[in-house]
């Protein structure tokens, strides 16, 4: 079934983008549940306040009081857990890069969801798309599941558990299986994917 997949996407192109989990786990935080150009819109104005950081560090997102926050367009939802992602990698619980070298995944999404905001999904998106883990499955993945539905010819998404025993046998390379799996939903979404 993957070849199909494979021929018909083309090669891989994942590649990570080289930032500070605590970087990518604020960033994470303003796109949840918004438009991309929305979140970059709000990132941007928080970026504005900070001229002289390439990203506001965590002690000056701490300093900044929660009004200011939300005149960038924050809810305050996402103000507390900005804020808490910003103290928890002020304390040392959110390592940097090359304390992630040091933890397995399953270490690292054990520590980073006891950050408020910060679930499962979102530490297996940094792990994906920051630290370049190979092997991980994002089973609750909508677009994942969709994709092995469409790749699969099933008449339904399979559940989290049915697809993470399915996906036992793509590893050490499950990551990039999921990338191909994102790419066929968006094919069939566009037509442009059918299954054989």
């Amino acid at each position: 079934m993957f070849k199909t997949v494979i021929k018909a996407i083309g090669p891989c192109t994942l590649q990570p983008v080289e930032r500070e989990p605590y970087e990518a786990l604020v960033r994470a935080i303003a796109h949840q549940q918004v438009h991309g150009r929305a979140a970059e819109a709000i990132l941007g104005r928080l970026l504005a306040l900070h001229p002289g950081h390439a990203f506001p560090p965590p002690e000056a997102i701490l300093a900044m009081a929660p009004e200011a926050m939300r005149g960038c367009g924050f809810s305050g939802s996402k103000v507390a857990a900005i804020r808490d992602i910003a103290e928890k990698a002020a304390g040392g619980l959110v390592p940097t890069r090359a304390g992630c070298a040091r933890l397995e995944d399953a270490a690292l999404i054990e520590r980073l969801v006891a950050i408020r905001g910060v679930g499962r999904w979102t530490v297996e998106m940094l792990l994906i798309f920051t630290l370049g883990r190979p092997d991980v499955l994002p089973v609750d993945d909508f677009g994942v599941r969709e994709g092995w539905k469409v790749a699969a010819g099933l008449e339904a998404q399979p559940k989290p558990k049915a697809l993470a025993e399915i996906g036992a046998a793509w590893a050490p390379w499950r990551s990039i299986a999921a990338w191909y799996l994102w790419r066929a939903a968006d094919a069939a979404k566009a037509s442009r994917f059918k299954p054989q």
